[in-house]
């Protein structure tokens, strides 16, 4: 049985492995709260100040999910289609090959045609080919050769100029489609990915502090978590283990990682999600993006990586016994599992210490932001807590359900 969320967040606060907590969850009715803000930041200055709910977090990949709500609405729209060719709205996607190795000198990449279109599906599910460099060793190698680091900050299309790993819609693995579809949703609609976020999911349920990377409005940067001597520029770097270059080496609105916002704002996305209440997209545009969206082909790929090296990330937090696919938005679980998820959750994270779920079937959404110390992030330390959170929030809601019914 995983530790209470007070006793082990305390635990790792005291012992300065983490600087502190933010962790929201609620039900669909809103009856069921819990809120809760641990530790401290600490200011530019020094000065330690206690963690509020309303603090500005760096939301790394926790960004995918909004991404994916702001291109259904183009979907809805008219605008975008799930399953039709994008080449004419993303020519540069289209033009990419498929890396298949490299030569027997080591010098060659061996490439080949793309051999079917890619979609906005693809995109969300990461079946399009468009792997993150880490996540393919064919790719990272051609970035060592043919991209290496240090370049100047690019936008999108010209940020991940590699080939793809796998032809299209045949395997899985996670990548930059989403900063793809947010781009591809900025040239639909005339608009930022921000201002179309702000518009298609912030408005609606009274978001007003959201912004992409670099944070520059006055009434935000003050309550920056990540502005802090360890992260003087707001990078994100505890969140990423320490690293900071996805941040830094973009420009523009990158839609797999880039948003900052609190914790009490990003709830409220989970929650409406949870509801199916009409404020963000049609119910049955959201019944969709809970579906697995996996064909035969992508499962196969699929459960390869998640018996593979970064099984880790990939699994969420789920064995590997629990069946699970890929909706429009996160990993969906395919079963339940006794005493947690429910068959149809919806999962992701964000960097290394930001994860969220939406329960519908057992009426819970939760989000939890660890503020890990550096230098030195403790990894093994953060999931453990990520797991403490997933697990005893569980405990937490039937905790709530029982004292209502005897109350």
């Amino acid at each position: 049985m995983a530790e209470s969320i007070e006793t082990s967040f305390h635990a790792a606060i005291e012992a300065g492995k983490i600087n502190g907590a933010v962790i929201c969850a609620t039900d669909a009715k809103g009856h069921f709260i819990y809120n809760k803000a641990l530790g401290a930041r600490t200011l530019l200055s020094g000065e330690k100040v206690p963690q509020r709910l309303d603090d500005v977090l760096y939301l790394a990949s926790g960004t995918k999910l909004i991404t994916s709500i702001a291109a259904m609405r183009c979907v809805e729209q008219g605008l975008l289609s799930l399953t039709d060719d994008l080449s004419s709205v993303a020519p540069e996607l289209a033009a990419k090959q498929v890396i298949t190795g490299f030569s027997d000198d080591g010098e060659t990449p061996l490439l080949e045609p793309r051999n079917r279109p890619i979609t906005l599906e693809m995109l969300l599910t990461h079946t399009s080919g468009a792997d993150y460099y880490f996540a393919n060793p064919h790719i990272e190698r051609w970035c060592q050769k043919f991209d290496p680091p240090g370049v100047s900050p690019r936008p999108v299309e010209e940020a991940f100029p590699y080939p793809l790993g796998f032809q299209p819609g045949s395997s899985w693995m996670y990548s930059t489609g989403l900063d793809w579809a947010g781009k591809i949703v900025e040239r639909v609609t005339g608009r930022t990915l921000g201002e179309n976020i702000q518009q298609s999911v912030c408005d609606p349920l009274g978001i007003t502090d959201a912004q992409f990377y670099p944070v520059t409005r006055e009434d935000l940067r003050p309550r920056l978590v990540d502005l802090n001597p360890q992260d003087p520029k707001a990078t994100g770097r505890p969140v990423l283990g320490g690293r900071s270059d996805p941040n830094e080496s973009g420009l523009g609105d990158f839609g797999g990682q880039g948003l900052f916002m609190p914790a009490a704002d990003y709830i409220k996305i989970l929650h409406s999600l949870l509801a199916n209440d009409g404020k963000l997209l049609k119910p049955a545009t959201v019944d969709n993006i809970f579906q697995d969206h996996l064909n035969q082909e992508a499962s196969a790929g699929y459960r390869a990586a998640l018996a593979g090296p970064l099984s880790t990330l990939y699994r969420v937090g789920i064995d590997l016994e629990t069946k699970t696919g890929q909706g429009l938005g996160g990993v969906v679980t395919l079963q339940g599992v006794d005493g947690w998820y429910g068959e149809g959750t919806m999962t992701w994270t964000g960097g290394l210490s930001f994860t969220w779920f939406i329960d519908r079937k057992k009426d819970l959404c939760g989000v939890c932001a660890v503020q890990p110390a550096l230098p030195g992030f403790d990894g093994e330390i953060v999931e453990t807590l990520k797991q403490n959170f997933r697990r005893d929030i569980y405990h937490k809601h039937a905790a709530w359900k029982e004292q209502q019914q005897t109350a």
